[in-house]
Protein backbone atom coordinates (compact mmCIF):
# COMPACT_ATOMS: atom_id res chain seq x y z
CA UNK A 1 0.00 0.00 0.00
CA UNK A 2 1.09 3.25 -1.04
CA UNK A 3 1.99 6.51 1.34
CA UNK A 4 -1.66 7.13 2.00
CA UNK A 5 -1.17 4.41 4.83
CA UNK A 6 0.71 7.14 6.66
CA UNK A 7 -1.35 8.41 9.86
CA UNK A 8 -2.63 12.18 10.22
CA UNK A 9 -4.45 13.60 12.33
CA UNK A 10 -4.94 13.98 16.16
CA UNK A 11 -4.36 10.39 18.27
CA UNK A 12 -3.56 9.25 21.69
CA UNK A 13 -0.91 7.05 21.38
CA UNK A 14 2.24 6.23 24.07
CA UNK A 15 5.54 7.90 22.96
CA UNK A 16 6.75 4.44 21.54
CA UNK A 17 3.91 4.36 18.90
CA UNK A 18 4.16 8.01 18.93
CA UNK A 19 8.21 7.54 18.05
CA UNK A 20 7.21 4.62 15.19
CA UNK A 21 5.10 6.91 13.41
CA UNK A 22 7.61 9.71 13.94
CA UNK A 23 10.00 7.20 11.66
CA UNK A 24 7.33 6.42 8.74
CA UNK A 25 6.38 10.03 8.46
CA UNK A 26 10.11 10.69 8.11
CA UNK A 27 9.99 8.34 5.45
CA UNK A 28 11.98 5.36 7.35
CA UNK A 29 11.40 2.25 5.18
CA UNK A 30 13.41 -0.08 6.61
CA UNK A 31 13.15 -1.35 10.15
CA UNK A 32 15.78 -4.19 12.18
CA UNK A 33 14.98 -4.87 15.80
CA UNK A 34 15.28 -7.23 18.79
CA UNK A 35 12.42 -7.25 20.83
CA UNK A 36 13.53 -5.52 24.50
CA UNK A 37 11.54 -3.40 27.41
CA UNK A 38 10.16 -0.73 27.39
CA UNK A 39 11.16 -0.11 23.90
CA UNK A 40 9.25 -3.46 22.07
CA UNK A 41 6.20 -1.35 21.28
CA UNK A 42 8.33 0.49 19.02
CA UNK A 43 9.39 -2.53 16.89
CA UNK A 44 5.21 -3.91 17.42
CA UNK A 45 4.01 -0.63 15.62
CA UNK A 46 6.50 -1.15 12.93
CA UNK A 47 5.62 -4.90 12.49
CA UNK A 48 1.90 -4.06 12.05
CA UNK A 49 2.60 -0.70 9.72
CA UNK A 50 6.00 -1.06 7.69
CA UNK A 51 4.01 -3.35 5.35
CA UNK A 52 0.97 -0.63 4.90
CA UNK A 53 3.60 1.79 3.40
CA UNK A 54 5.42 -0.37 1.02
CA UNK A 55 8.04 -0.90 3.57
CA UNK A 56 10.50 -3.85 5.24
CA UNK A 57 9.94 -5.05 9.49
CA UNK A 58 12.80 -7.68 10.08
CA UNK A 59 13.12 -9.09 13.96
CA UNK A 60 16.46 -9.97 13.78
CA UNK A 61 18.21 -12.29 15.92
CA UNK A 62 20.08 -10.17 18.16
CA UNK A 63 21.29 -6.10 18.53
CA UNK A 64 23.92 -6.61 17.07
CA UNK A 65 22.58 -7.88 13.59
CA UNK A 66 19.95 -5.12 13.62
CA UNK A 67 22.41 -2.99 13.76
CA UNK A 68 24.30 -4.47 10.66
CA UNK A 69 20.77 -4.61 8.79
CA UNK A 70 20.15 -0.36 9.40
CA UNK A 71 23.49 0.15 8.17
CA UNK A 72 23.21 -1.99 4.96
CA UNK A 73 19.99 -0.81 4.25
CA UNK A 74 21.00 2.91 3.90
CA UNK A 75 23.56 1.65 1.68
CA UNK A 76 20.59 0.15 -0.25
CA UNK A 77 18.98 4.00 -0.17
CA UNK A 78 16.59 3.44 2.84
CA UNK A 79 15.87 5.05 5.18
CA UNK A 80 16.60 2.68 8.45
CA UNK A 81 15.68 2.60 12.19
CA UNK A 82 16.20 0.23 15.21
CA UNK A 83 15.18 0.78 18.70
CA UNK A 84 16.20 -1.03 22.11
CA UNK A 85 17.00 0.04 25.68
CA UNK A 86 20.58 -0.26 27.83
CA UNK A 87 21.47 -4.03 27.42
CA UNK A 88 20.84 -3.59 23.79
CA UNK A 89 22.61 -0.65 22.64
CA UNK A 90 25.27 -2.06 24.81
CA UNK A 91 25.70 -4.59 22.27
CA UNK A 92 24.96 -2.26 18.84
CA UNK A 93 28.05 0.04 20.37
CA UNK A 94 30.56 -1.64 18.05
CA UNK A 95 28.20 -1.34 14.95
CA UNK A 96 27.09 2.09 15.83
CA UNK A 97 30.89 2.99 15.58
CA UNK A 98 31.36 1.04 12.10
CA UNK A 99 28.53 3.45 10.99
CA UNK A 100 30.01 6.64 11.96
CA UNK A 101 33.22 5.67 10.25
CA UNK A 102 31.44 4.79 7.09
CA UNK A 103 29.16 7.66 7.65
CA UNK A 104 26.21 5.56 7.14
CA UNK A 105 22.54 8.06 7.96
CA UNK A 106 19.76 5.92 10.10
CA UNK A 107 18.29 6.56 13.47
CA UNK A 108 18.30 4.42 16.54
CA UNK A 109 15.70 4.65 19.40
CA UNK A 110 17.04 3.88 22.98
CA UNK A 111 14.17 3.60 25.57
CA UNK A 112 16.20 3.83 28.75
CA UNK A 113 15.37 1.69 31.23
CA UNK A 114 17.25 1.47 34.97
CA UNK A 115 20.69 -0.32 34.84
CA UNK A 116 23.37 -1.65 34.54
CA UNK A 117 22.98 -4.97 33.17
CA UNK A 118 19.38 -6.50 33.22
CA UNK A 119 18.68 -3.76 35.78
CA UNK A 120 14.98 -2.38 35.66
CA UNK A 121 13.45 -3.87 32.56
CA UNK A 122 10.22 -2.64 33.15
CA UNK A 123 11.05 1.06 35.53
CA UNK A 124 12.71 4.36 34.10
CA UNK A 125 16.64 5.20 34.01
CA UNK A 126 18.66 7.80 32.46
CA UNK A 127 22.20 6.62 32.97
CA UNK A 128 22.85 6.02 28.98
CA UNK A 129 23.48 9.47 28.21
CA UNK A 130 27.46 9.04 28.11
CA UNK A 131 27.44 5.83 26.95
CA UNK A 132 25.49 7.77 23.75
CA UNK A 133 27.70 10.20 23.44
CA UNK A 134 31.39 7.82 23.91
CA UNK A 135 30.02 4.60 23.89
CA UNK A 136 31.90 3.40 20.33
CA UNK A 137 35.49 3.71 20.99
CA UNK A 138 37.11 6.29 18.87
CA UNK A 139 37.05 9.63 17.88
CA UNK A 140 33.69 10.81 16.31
CA UNK A 141 31.19 13.68 16.48
CA UNK A 142 27.98 12.35 17.45
CA UNK A 143 24.10 13.56 18.02
CA UNK A 144 21.39 12.94 20.48
CA UNK A 145 18.17 13.88 20.67
CA UNK A 146 15.87 13.96 24.53
CA UNK A 147 12.26 13.86 24.00
CA UNK A 148 9.77 14.40 26.79
CA UNK A 149 6.88 13.69 25.51
CA UNK A 150 4.86 11.46 22.72
CA UNK A 151 4.71 14.22 20.66
CA UNK A 152 7.88 14.84 20.75
CA UNK A 153 8.59 11.20 20.09
CA UNK A 154 6.90 11.79 16.94
CA UNK A 155 8.49 15.71 15.86
CA UNK A 156 11.64 14.81 17.41
CA UNK A 157 12.20 11.54 15.76
CA UNK A 158 11.85 13.01 12.45
CA UNK A 159 13.72 15.71 13.50
CA UNK A 160 16.65 12.58 13.88
CA UNK A 161 15.75 11.60 10.56
CA UNK A 162 16.73 15.11 8.93
CA UNK A 163 19.66 15.17 10.83
CA UNK A 164 21.16 11.88 10.14
CA UNK A 165 20.59 12.33 6.54
CA UNK A 166 21.95 15.77 6.34
CA UNK A 167 25.64 14.72 8.45
CA UNK A 168 25.90 11.09 7.26
CA UNK A 169 25.98 9.34 10.62
CA UNK A 170 23.61 7.32 12.90
CA UNK A 171 21.70 9.60 14.80
CA UNK A 172 20.61 8.45 18.71
CA UNK A 173 16.83 9.04 20.11
CA UNK A 174 17.44 8.92 23.69
CA UNK A 175 14.53 8.94 25.50
CA UNK A 176 13.19 7.00 28.80
CA UNK A 177 10.52 4.40 30.10
CA UNK A 178 8.48 7.43 31.29
CA UNK A 179 7.77 9.42 27.76
CA UNK A 180 7.80 5.89 25.96
CA UNK A 181 4.96 4.42 27.92
CA UNK A 182 2.68 7.68 28.88
CA UNK A 183 0.19 7.97 26.74
CA UNK A 184 -1.48 11.99 25.17
CA UNK A 185 -2.51 13.89 22.27
CA UNK A 186 -0.43 13.50 19.40
CA UNK A 187 -1.13 15.22 16.24
CA UNK A 188 -0.05 14.45 12.95
CA UNK A 189 0.44 16.83 10.17
CA UNK A 190 -0.19 16.06 6.66
CA UNK A 191 2.94 14.75 5.32
CA UNK A 192 3.37 18.11 3.06
CA UNK A 193 3.43 19.84 6.30
CA UNK A 194 6.40 17.97 7.52
CA UNK A 195 10.20 19.35 5.97
CA UNK A 196 12.39 16.40 5.21
CA UNK A 197 15.91 16.55 4.77
CA UNK A 198 17.37 14.30 1.78
CA UNK A 199 21.03 12.85 2.04
CA UNK A 200 23.70 15.22 0.02
CA UNK A 201 24.04 12.49 -3.62
CA UNK A 202 26.34 13.54 -6.20
CA UNK A 203 25.30 15.33 -8.90
CA UNK A 204 23.67 14.29 -11.87
CA UNK A 205 26.61 15.84 -14.22
CA UNK A 206 29.01 13.87 -12.47
CA UNK A 207 30.00 10.72 -14.54
CA UNK A 208 29.94 7.38 -12.43
CA UNK A 209 33.89 6.85 -13.00
CA UNK A 210 34.76 10.59 -11.08
CA UNK A 211 32.62 9.96 -7.81
CA UNK A 212 34.80 9.74 -4.90
CA UNK A 213 32.93 8.38 -2.10
CA UNK A 214 34.34 10.53 0.78
CA UNK A 215 35.56 13.58 -0.65
CA UNK A 216 33.56 16.23 1.13
CA UNK A 217 33.47 18.79 -1.79
CA UNK A 218 31.16 21.45 -0.26
CA UNK A 219 31.89 21.43 3.58
CA UNK A 220 32.60 18.37 5.79
CA UNK A 221 29.81 16.15 4.32
CA UNK A 222 30.51 13.65 1.38
CA UNK A 223 28.15 13.15 -0.79
CA UNK A 224 26.50 9.40 -0.51
CA UNK A 225 25.88 7.51 -4.06
CA UNK A 226 23.46 4.38 -3.27
CA UNK A 227 25.18 0.74 -4.11
CA UNK A 228 24.10 -0.76 -7.12
CA UNK A 229 23.59 3.12 -8.83
CA UNK A 230 27.05 2.30 -10.93
CA UNK A 231 29.56 3.96 -8.78
CA UNK A 232 32.45 2.92 -7.60
CA UNK A 233 31.31 2.01 -3.54
CA UNK A 234 33.69 0.68 -0.98
CA UNK A 235 33.19 0.80 2.64
CA UNK A 236 34.97 -0.27 5.67
CA UNK A 237 35.42 0.39 9.05
CA UNK A 238 39.42 0.73 8.51
CA UNK A 239 40.85 4.42 8.29
CA UNK A 240 40.42 4.62 4.62
CA UNK A 241 41.13 7.53 1.65
CA UNK A 242 38.46 9.59 0.07
CA UNK A 243 37.86 6.55 -2.25
CA UNK A 244 36.86 4.17 0.96
CA UNK A 245 39.70 2.16 0.80
CA UNK A 246 42.27 1.38 3.83
CA UNK A 247 44.99 3.36 4.50
CA UNK A 248 47.05 2.41 7.26
CA UNK A 249 48.62 5.92 7.76
CA UNK A 250 48.85 8.21 10.41
CA UNK A 251 48.15 11.31 7.69
CA UNK A 252 44.88 9.44 6.49
CA UNK A 253 43.42 8.76 10.11
CA UNK A 254 44.20 12.22 11.28
CA UNK A 255 42.25 13.77 7.73
CA UNK A 256 39.43 11.18 8.27
CA UNK A 257 39.13 11.47 11.88
CA UNK A 258 39.31 15.47 12.25
CA UNK A 259 36.62 15.34 9.83
CA UNK A 260 33.94 13.46 11.32
CA UNK A 261 34.37 15.18 15.01
CA UNK A 262 34.05 18.70 12.75
CA UNK A 263 31.19 17.94 10.57
CA UNK A 264 29.15 17.77 14.02
CA UNK A 265 31.40 20.02 16.09
CA UNK A 266 31.72 22.52 13.52
CA UNK A 267 27.98 22.81 12.63
CA UNK A 268 26.56 23.03 16.52
CA UNK A 269 24.93 25.98 16.59
CA UNK A 270 22.53 24.71 13.45
CA UNK A 271 22.17 21.12 15.79
CA UNK A 272 21.61 22.09 18.92
CA UNK A 273 18.30 22.40 19.72
CA UNK A 274 16.85 23.88 23.87
CA UNK A 275 13.92 24.59 25.18
CA UNK A 276 14.62 27.87 27.14
CA UNK A 277 12.41 29.67 29.74
CA UNK A 278 13.02 32.91 32.19
CA UNK A 279 16.85 32.91 31.23
CA UNK A 280 16.99 37.27 31.13
CA UNK A 281 18.78 39.07 33.84
CA UNK A 282 20.21 38.01 36.45
CA UNK A 283 19.02 34.64 38.20
CA UNK A 284 19.50 33.12 41.52
CA UNK A 285 19.31 29.54 39.94
CA UNK A 286 18.89 27.98 36.51
CA UNK A 287 17.17 24.05 36.58
CA UNK A 288 18.61 21.78 33.67
CA UNK A 289 16.90 19.34 32.66
CA UNK A 290 15.87 16.82 29.58
CA UNK A 291 13.54 13.80 29.15
CA UNK A 292 10.88 13.45 31.54
CA UNK A 293 12.93 15.24 34.55
CA UNK A 294 12.22 17.69 32.31
CA UNK A 295 8.32 17.47 32.66
CA UNK A 296 8.69 17.80 36.56
CA UNK A 297 11.62 20.42 36.23
CA UNK A 298 9.49 22.85 33.76
CA UNK A 299 7.00 22.97 36.68
CA UNK A 300 8.94 23.57 39.35
CA UNK A 301 10.57 26.15 37.79
CA UNK A 302 6.83 27.65 37.12
CA UNK A 303 5.70 27.48 40.92
CA UNK A 304 9.39 28.70 41.79
CA UNK A 305 8.40 32.30 39.10
CA UNK A 306 4.87 32.25 40.97
CA UNK A 307 6.21 32.56 44.10
CA UNK A 308 8.62 36.14 42.99
CA UNK A 309 12.01 33.72 42.79
CA UNK A 310 14.46 34.30 39.84
CA UNK A 311 15.21 31.11 38.57
CA UNK A 312 15.22 29.74 34.91
CA UNK A 313 15.03 26.95 32.81
CA UNK A 314 17.31 24.84 30.54
CA UNK A 315 15.98 22.01 28.97
CA UNK A 316 18.19 19.91 26.72
CA UNK A 317 16.25 19.17 23.58
CA UNK A 318 19.66 18.09 22.03
CA UNK A 319 21.82 16.14 24.95
CA UNK A 320 24.89 16.23 22.44
CA UNK A 321 26.13 17.97 21.52
CA UNK A 322 26.18 19.86 24.41
CA UNK A 323 25.13 23.53 24.76
CA UNK A 324 28.45 24.61 26.26
CA UNK A 325 28.43 28.09 25.28
CA UNK A 326 24.70 28.49 26.49
CA UNK A 327 25.88 26.91 30.05
CA UNK A 328 28.85 29.50 30.00
CA UNK A 329 27.00 32.07 29.30
CA UNK A 330 24.51 31.55 32.44
CA UNK A 331 27.42 30.67 34.95
CA UNK A 332 28.04 34.02 34.63
CA UNK A 333 24.25 35.30 35.37
CA UNK A 334 23.30 32.88 37.95
CA UNK A 335 24.61 31.48 41.43
CA UNK A 336 23.99 27.90 41.12
CA UNK A 337 22.53 25.26 38.33
CA UNK A 338 20.36 22.55 39.62
CA UNK A 339 20.66 19.24 38.08
CA UNK A 340 17.78 16.50 38.39
CA UNK A 341 18.40 13.53 36.15
CA UNK A 342 17.76 9.43 36.97
CA UNK A 343 21.36 8.51 37.37
CA UNK A 344 24.45 9.45 39.38
CA UNK A 345 25.35 12.26 37.96
CA UNK A 346 26.52 12.44 34.14
CA UNK A 347 25.09 15.80 32.91
CA UNK A 348 25.21 17.42 35.80
CA UNK A 349 29.54 17.12 35.30
CA UNK A 350 29.14 18.52 31.70
CA UNK A 351 27.16 21.46 33.36
CA UNK A 352 30.00 21.76 36.26
CA UNK A 353 32.76 21.47 33.66
CA UNK A 354 31.22 24.36 31.67
CA UNK A 355 30.51 26.80 34.47
CA UNK A 356 33.84 26.41 35.14
CA UNK A 357 33.07 27.27 38.81
CA UNK A 358 31.62 30.84 38.52
CA UNK A 359 28.31 29.19 39.35
CA UNK A 360 28.03 25.98 41.60
CA UNK A 361 26.17 22.65 40.55
CA UNK A 362 23.75 21.27 42.53
CA UNK A 363 22.71 17.62 41.46
CA UNK A 364 20.39 16.03 42.39
CA UNK A 365 20.15 12.38 41.24
CA UNK A 366 17.73 9.33 41.70
CA UNK A 367 19.50 5.90 40.48
CA UNK A 368 16.39 4.53 38.49
CA UNK A 369 13.00 2.92 39.30
CA UNK A 370 10.87 6.28 39.57
CA UNK A 371 11.18 10.36 38.71
CA UNK A 372 11.77 13.40 40.82
CA UNK A 373 8.47 15.23 41.20
CA UNK A 374 7.79 19.00 41.38
CA UNK A 375 7.54 19.08 44.91
CA UNK A 376 11.34 17.69 45.04
CA UNK A 377 12.72 20.30 42.78
CA UNK A 378 11.32 23.43 44.06
CA UNK A 379 12.18 22.64 47.46
CA UNK A 380 15.58 22.37 45.97
CA UNK A 381 15.46 25.92 44.25
CA UNK A 382 14.06 27.56 47.37
CA UNK A 383 16.97 26.62 49.80
CA UNK A 384 19.22 27.65 47.30
CA UNK A 385 17.40 30.74 46.69
CA UNK A 386 16.86 31.64 50.00
CA UNK A 387 21.08 31.04 50.94
CA UNK A 388 21.22 33.91 47.87
CA UNK A 389 18.43 36.14 49.40
CA UNK A 390 18.67 35.63 53.08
Amino acid sequence: MADSAVLTGEHFLIGDVACAEGALAAGCRFFAGYPITPATEVAERMARRMPRVGGVYIQMEDEMGSMAAILGASWGGLKSMTSTSGPGFSLMTENIGLGMMTETPCVIVNVMRGGPSTGLPTLVGQADVMQARWGSHGDYGSISISPSSPQEMFDLTITAFNLAETYRLPVVVLTDEIVGHMSEKVIIPKALDIKLAKRPKPPASLAREDYVPFMAVDGLVPPMATAGEGYNVHVTGLTHDEWGYPVMKDTAQERLVRRLVDKIRLNVSDIIMTEENGLDGQLDAVVVAYGCTARSAREAVERARQKGLAVGFLRLVTVWPFPEEKVRELAARTGVFIVPEINYGQIALEVERCSGGRAETVFMGLMGGTMHTPEEILAVIEEFSSRRNP
